[in-house]
């Protein structure tokens, strides 16, 4: 009489244990990267540099009418740069937005000191419009690089 070992579990199904191992750490890795990507996108679209840009877009006539309204952002930070440095906080960063007729680009330099937001350029460029809507207070507006306001 022969007797035939049967092989154990494992070694019937090595196989499947290899694949299911390899496809759950894609799955992982996947579901990872997904949510970094979803992390850092959110807490840049609720930064104070990206919100007051935005509102500022929103609430603008001159960007109302070269987009049409509803105004929502697209990806938000498509081209976003912070950097700390001795305390002081600078961000460079476009920001995405669409209109009913026509899309921008919302530029944004800046740099906080001591909790305090100062920006540098806050303008939106319009596709297909050669024109940029400046988005910084009206007073400034009209100073060049090395003018001094007077009081």
């Amino acid at each position: 009489m022969e007797e035939t070992r049967r092989k154990s579990w494992f070694a019937r199904n090595w196989g499947w244990v290899l694949g299911g191992g390899c496809l759950t750490i894609i799955i992982l890795v996947v579901f990872g990267v997904g949510a970094a990507i979803f992390g850092i996108s959110k807490a840049i679209g609720e930064s104070e540099p990206y919100t007051h840009a935005y509102e500022m877009a929103i609430q603008n006539e001159a960007v109302i009418e070269a987009l049409g309204e509803p105004i929502e952002t697209g990806f938000s930070g498509s081209n976003t740069n912070y950097s700390y440095k001795n305390g002081e906080t600078s961000v460079e960063m476009t920001i995405p937005i669409n209109g009913a007729s026509n899309s921008a680009l919302i530029h944004v330099e800046g740099t906080k000191e001591n909790d305090v937001w100062t920006y540098n350029k806050l303008y939106v460029d319009v596709e297909n419009d050669d024109v940029d809507i400046n988005l910084l207070e009206e007073d400034l507006e009209d100073v060049e690089d090395g003018d001094i306001l007077e009081e």
